[in-house]
């Protein structure tokens, strides 16, 4: 008997790599009924671990499918990727192509920062040969217990999902994957794809479905009915309720949805590094920035708060003050995070769901509640008073004056826009920009703090450049910083990026320092200078000329010696269309307020130097005082 003939399969004969390049260019997202291409780019250092493969696609595919961007350094293009994707929101990022062996590793930094920060990358590192045609092959690592073990097995612990791609049938699964990882936004980070050199090369016949448009829809989860209802039941109860936002609000675009349930509600908004901006800055109800980096107010609110709401918030010890701020003996929690491990943290209530859809199905429940007039009154007295201090951080008596670092953000202050973005990661430029930055919008307030990597602005910087070329993007970074990744700054020019540069000197790692001296360290290892006599660290500075540097990469080069100078340099550099280094030496005396909670840094128990001994009496007063949630 004759069997009906099967209807024959469309496929296309390309390479493994080929057919990545045309999966990944047909992969969308879209919320709220707007689409975004998932992946814009594709950065790439080629060796043999990926030239005759990915880059080989890459060129064949052209620029219309697939743009690709030169870098400089691996870690870098991570870290591009990385603020291309927190500026759009999650709903669009860059993969990052590189060679095997240091090429590879150089990704684990980045990685680490991007799932840390719950950002999407996609990493694609060479890999060793999977038929073993050739063994060992330059830079493997011969691991003497585990023949399948490579260096990209160090991506494992810093990437949400990871395999490697042994033979062509398996890109499949593995991409389709790959992708849903990146798009979910409550397990979203690094995802690595480790792709051995002889299986990119090698051709298969693709289903045509594989390489057809997808579209990943990302999901707005409301809340459960009865967790929203003890929650509003939790929030009626409260006399002094505050709600502490974190980067879940701007990855959900849940900004409006939380300016209208505190307009409504009068419920205070403080913020974390990743949360600032939800309120704009002169929002009656903001608080500015919270924990061991916070304003004066939200720490002191929070101090006496009986009810926490975290938004989007993972509670790292910034955010708490290692387990000390909420100190109320009754104080409980709500919070509302798409991550059920988050939502669960600090024996909180729970809301998993989205974070515009929670906040808005609270304002609902919530009709009619409005907190006491004398608790709005009293945070409001101490937002106005908090401002007084900022204005006095930025101020200087006499613009002839060497700014201190606080002056130069108060002069960036009186320069940028409400649309300008502000990039930053690691120093002492987090806490002063966490306590004094005045948020315009959403997007403004850019600093990378789960991680807090140095080297992150200026590739960062490039990247939220690719995201948003109407912006004034400006990179604040420290000598320490600059001196770890300057490279990018020649990506910069060769793109026309017009990236702006705001290089602050002041000869080593201040934040370090001043974090040395606390717990009883003595700057020790912290200052850029000549070693003296006995030795140590303690000579003339380094005859270092980082302005002449960023010339040499290409850059537009301002310096700036007084506070009207750096008025006058920042205002020059957002009028440019080129890349442009504002270069300050700054005053060493610190204008910036004092921490106004603690963070805990263990201190050596026991010393023979005074200075760690008087330290750790303090420390034993401070962490006496910790709290432990169920």
């Amino acid at each position: 008997m004759n069997q009906p003939s099967r209807p024959s399969r469309a496929t296309h004969r390309l390479t493994v790599a080929q057919a990545l390049v045309r999966f990944l260019a047909a992969q969308y997202t879209e919320r709220d009924g707007v689409r975004h291409r998932l992946i814009a780019g594709t950065w790439g250092i080629f060796g043999h671990g990926n030239v005759a493969g990915v880059g080989q696609a890459l060129l064949e595919a052209g620029e219309d499918v697939m743009p690709y961007h030169q870098g400089r350094n691996e870690q870098a293009m991570v870290h591009a990727a990385v603020g291309y994707a927190r500026h759009r929101g999650r709903l669009s990022t860059q993969a990052v192509t590189t060679s095997i062996g240091p090429g590879a590793t150089n990704l684990v930094t980045g990685a680490a920062l991007a799932t840390i920060n719950r950002l999407p990358v996609l990493l694609l590192p060479g890999d060793y040969f999977a038929t073993r045609a050739t063994d060992p092959l330059l830079q493997q690592l011969e691991h003497p217990a585990a023949a399948d073990v490579s260096v990209n097995d160090a991506l494992r612990p810093v990437s949400r999902w990871f395999d490697r791609v042994t033979r062509p049938e398996a890109l499949i699964p593995s991409a389709l994957a790959a992708v849903r990882v990146l798009t979910d936004p409550a397990g979203t980070g690094a995802v690595t794809l480790a792709l051995p050199q002889d299986v990119q090369a090698e051709a298969y016949d693709w289903p045509a479905e594989f390489l057809a448009e997808r579209v990943w829809r990302i999901r707005r989860p409301a809340p459960d009915p009865v967790e929203l209802a003890e929650a509003a039941r939790a929030i009626r109860a409260a006399s002094r309720p505050l709600i502490v936002a974190g980067g879940g609000v701007h990855h959900s675009e849940a900004e409006d949805a939380l300016k209208a349930l505190v307009d409504a509600t009068g419920m205070p908004v403080a913020s974390t590094q990743a949360g600032k901006g939800s309120l704009r800055h002169d929002h009656p109800a903001d608080l500015g920035g919270i924990g061991h980096t916070g304003t004066a107010v939200a720490d002191a609110v929070a101090r006496r708060a009986d009810l926490v709401i975290g938004v989007g918030t993972r509670y790292t010890d910034f955010t708490t003050a290692s387990g000390t701020l909420f100190a109320r003996p009754d104080v409980r929690f709500v919070n509302l995070n798409i991550a059920p491990s988050d939502a669960h943290k600090m024996a909180a209530a729970t809301l998993v769901c989205d974070a515009r859809a929670g906040l808005e199905a609270l304002a609902g429940q919530l009709a009619g509640h409005r907190v006491d007039a004398g608790y709005e009154a009293e945070y409001r007295a101490g937002g106005e008073r908090w401002e007084r201090v900022v204005e006095a951080a930025f101020r200087a008596a006499d613009d002839s004056a060497v700014p201190t670092q606080t002056q130069v953000l108060g002069a960036l202050d009186a320069v940028v826009g409400d649309e300008d973005v502000v990039i930053n990661a690691a120093g002492s430029l987090p806490g002063d920009l966490h306590k004094l930055w005045r948020a315009r919008s959403p997007r403004q307030y850019h600093v990378e703090y789960g991680y807090s990597c140095m080297g992150y602005e200026i590739p960062a910087g490039i990247g939220v450049q690719q995201a948003a070329p109407e912006a004034v993007v400006w990179s604040l970074v420290g000598d320490g910083t600059y001196l770890m990744m300057p490279t990018e700054i020649v990506t910069a020019v060769q793109e026309r990026l017009p990236v702006n540069l705001v290089l602050v000197q002041n000869h080593g790692y201040a934040s370090i320092g001043g974090l040395s001296e606390s717990v009883g360290g003595e700057r020790f290892g912290t200052a850029y200078r000549h070693r003296a006599a006995d030795g140590t660290f303690t000579g003339p500075p380094l005859p270092v000329d980082l302005a002449a540097n960023a010339a040499s990469l290409g850059m537009d080069v301002l310096r700036a010696k007084t506070v009207g100078e750096v008025r006058e340099a920042l205002a020059a550099a957002r009028a440019s269309d080129r890349p442009t280094c504002v270069y300050v030496e700054t005053d060493p005396a610190s204008t910036a307020p004092p921490a106004e909670a603690w963070w805990d840094v263990p201190v050596a128990e026991v010393a023979a130097r005074e200075a760690a001994v008087a330290a750790r009496a303090r420390y034993d007063r401070e962490v006496a005082a910790r709290r432990r949630p169920l």
